[in-house]
């Protein structure tokens, strides 16, 4: 059987057990996504190591990534009975009508390999729950991960293809989009895939979720406390050794505390312990390919060029495996690769503001529009600033991530749509408007 053949085959598979799948109750559903969060949960050692030995994620992460997918599986468990139920609305005396949502069919679910599980989770449990099969695209390098799934949907009761995982090559996946078993199109992953990805979904007219990249502002302005905002910005920037499309990426730093600042930084990334990504106290393992080392070594020598200073790191590191040194940049400003463009490792670039109206205007000055952090002295003003940051994910004061129950996607070229969250249901569902007369009662 060939390449082709293959496809075909698994694609009728999806379509089968769709259509099995898509009769059985909500309920029934949400009971199988509860005992695909059980099974995860079970073999979280074994998938944690899987994920740190085919894209060097340190352990610890790698389990919390584990059971953070699991956590996906079970809300959506919890709510779709209730958030899908229909909705009757009474329009006059004589009409009603009920508003119903329905599966779409299969969807193609398009992952990378920086986040194997929680990429996969996020995409594909709401979608499950309203009732649509999946073909599961995994990346190249993460391609057993995708398998990995598939047998655990089998295992917790998923009808067979249900949820099928595709190794297929750019010309197969366009040859996917297009095929009419296909029946809409999710994506995380580049700019430059989600631009073709957006180009063969629209020209088969498929309803289509783009999750692309981001060069995330943090923004400290002058009342913040600095030290919770270094400790907070290195661990948003360095986690997953760098490579996380929502990770802090460009630190915007009002002028009055940009020298203290840049010293605690420095400080506290030097201090992150880079080594075997199986060692326990390990927080930046290898990156994930040779070719993205190189890239975000250009990005720093580029940047250097123009006029950056170095604080910190700057080179690849002389060991076994693509690692590279935690860097900070500062001095950085518009114009710069490690501004204008998205770095994926472990490269923090460090940025000047005049005051609080400067430093949105560098957030805005983006392409990109995924996700904000912003420390200042209280809640009040964060979230006046807030209103002018031109993304779709905002955190004050805190951590910036991704939750299960609440919506997740960017603005501008960092994609459209919405994961996660009641909205995640609605994303892949055909809301079906259904108008009828209202039934009178008979007199006896």
């Amino acid at each position: 059987m060939n390449e082709s053949e293959r496809l075909d085959e698994k694609l009728d598979a999806a379509r089968r057990a769709g259509v099995l799948w898509a009769s059985r109750s909500v309920e029934s559903r949400a009971a199988a996504l509860a005992e695909f969060a059980t099974a995860l949960l079970r073999e979280r050692e074994e998938l944690a190591r899987l994920a740190t030995e085919t894209m060097g994620k340190p352990i610890v992460q790698a389990r919390a990534e584990v059971e953070k997918s699991a956590s996906a599986f079970r809300y959506y468990s919890e709510i779709a009975p209730r958030a899908l139920a229909p909705q009757t609305q009474v329009l006059d005396e004589d009409l009603q009508a009920s508003i119903e949502y329905r599966p779409l069919g299969t969807l193609l679910a398009i992952v990378p390999w920086n986040f194997p599980y929680w990429q996969v989770a996020r995409a594909i449990a709401p979608t499950l729950a309203v009732g649509n099969a999946v073909a599961l695209k995994h990346a190249p390098i993460t391609m057993r991960i995708g398998e990995a799934f598939e047998r655990i949907a089998r295992e917790a009761g998923l009808p067979d293809g249900l949820l099928t995982a595709l190794d297929i090559d750019e010309e197969r996946t366009d040859r996917a989009i297009g095929d009419p078993r296909i029946a809409a199109v999710t994506l995380t992953g580049s700019e430059r895939a989600g631009r073709a990805v957006a180009a063969a979904a629209g020209a088969a007219l498929k309803k289509l979720v783009l999750e692309l990249g981001g060069s995330d502002a943090f923004i400290v302005l002058a009342d913040a406390d600095i030290d919770e905002a270094v400790r907070i910005g290195v661990a948003s920037r360095f986690q997953n050794t760098g490579q996380s499309c929502i990770a802090a990426k460009r630190f915007i730093i009002e002028k009055a505390i940009y020298e203290p600042f840049c010293s605690r930084f420095s400080a506290a990334a030097a201090a992150l312990r880079v080594g075997d990504p199986f060692e326990e106290s390990t927080e930046i393992g290898p990156m994930a390919r040779a070719d993205l080392r190189d890239q975000l070594d250009r990005q720093v020598r580029e940047s250097l060029a123009a006029g950056a200073r170095l604080l910190l790191g700057g080179h690849a590191l002389d060991r076994p495996g693509n690692y590279y040194a935690p860097t900070v940049l500062a001095e950085v400003r518009p114009g710069m690769p490690a501004f204008d463009e998205e770095s994926f490792g472990p490269l923090a670039a460090l940025v000047c503001a005049a005051d609080a109206e400067d430093a949105i205007a560098l957030a805005n000055h983006s392409r990109y529009g995924l996700g904000a952090t912003i420390f200042t002295g209280g809640n009040d003003r964060g979230r006046e600033i807030a209103a002018k940051i031109e993304v779709g994910t905002l955190a004050i004061a805190t951590m910036l991530a991704s939750d299960p129950r609440l919506p997740f996607g960017g603005v501008k070229a960092s994609g459209f749509g919405r994961e996660l969250g009641r909205n995640a249901l609605l994303e892949f569902a055909n809301v079906q408007t259904v108008r009828y007369r209202r039934e009178r009662a008979t007199a006896t």
